[in-house]
């Protein structure tokens, strides 16, 4: 089992496999008779079921002399073109909120976007607007497309991912509802903000997730946890989310699907984030990343 990951070469950013504490970058495989011209992830992703077996065979050929220490790692999601959200997917979830939901077959789940800059990776990352009052924390499994397709079937939904992160759905909650605007909810505001969906910085091939519906999910807060979930208390299924979501929009390689959050949020408990508290975030398999939150400045 490995992650993909992104590091800073001379070259520029490269895709890399992350073995034995080290990477090894996608062009060692032209010395082991492996080359993959694409080195960068979104033009990985855009071939991914052809490159996917030379990856494979890199990472299982690839020797010492292949990794490299000590590489930087930098956030490679950001050059997504859709950040699609399931919004109130976990049975629990909805409990602590006090909501009842009745699943029935042509009932869609509900979906929100945020916008690409909304994606950042671990570390200082996340900026606060000191004025709101009640931001939450909402840890997800987030889907990495690798094929496109429109109206895709649930039986061959997986078959359109590449791999899948663990992301953080930062919520104003203060900011979602407007009684004064003419549309009362304002989901842009709440949730669309520049690092309001801060990502880890590896992607975990599908490969080594082969039942999504059977995953840890975790978040901390200063050290303390607050959700410890499994995906399998999700309404609708990751598959059932990528095959409605392709109903309403063309799914294309590199966009990412956020999966829903299980229970144990801000909101349920009357807790909130403020700038300088640090988030601690895991999936099994990935591993743990984390990221800090900051005031941001704001114009008068």
């Amino acid at each position: 089992m490995f992650r993909l990951e992104t590091i800073e070469l001379l070259a520029g950013p490269t895709l890399a496999i992350t073995v034995d504490g080290g990477h090894v970058p996608l062009t060692a495989g032209a010395r082991l008779g492996l080359p993959i011209t694409e080195t960068r992830l979104p033009g990985v992703l855009a071939r991914w079921h052809e490159l996917w077996p030379k990856i494979a065979q890199l990472a299982a050929r690839a020797t010492g002399d292949d990794v490299m220490h000590g590489a930087r790692v930098i956030p490679q999601f950001g050059g997504a073109r859709k950040v699609m959200c399931a919004g109130a997917n976990y049975y629990k979830h909805l409990a602590e909120m006090n909501v009842t939901f009745d699943k029935t077959p042509n009932k869609p789940p509900f979906f929100f976007l945020k916008p690409p800059n909304a994606l950042v990776g671990p570390g200082r990352t996340v900026p606060v607007d000191p004025a709101i009052a009640k931001l939450d924390w909402e840890v997800e499994l987030a889907v990495i497309i690798g094929r496109g397709g429109r109206d895709l079937a649930v039986a061959h939904a997986l078959d359109h991912v590449a791999g899948y992160t663990v992301a953080v759905d930062v919520t104003a909650r203060d900011r979602l509802f407007n009684p004064e605007s003419i549309f009362k909810f304002d989901f842009f505001a709440g949730k669309g903000q520049d690092g309001f969906c801060p990502t880890a910085a590896g992607m975990l091939p599908a490969a080594f997730l082969r039942d999504p519906q059977d995953t840890r999910l975790q978040l901390a807060v200063n050290g303390v946890t607050k959700q410890d979930g499994r995906t399998s208390d999700m309404i609708y299924s990751v598959a059932e989310l990528i095959s409605w979501a392709s109903r309403l929009t063309t799914l294309e390689p590199g966009d990412v699907l956020l999966t829903g959050s299980p229970h144990g949020v801000g909101a349920a408990r009357g807790e909130f984030l403020h700038a300088g508290d640090v988030l601690t975030v895991a999936l099994d398999g990935l591993g743990a990343f984390e990221v800090e939150l900051f005031a941001r400045q704001v114009a008068p």
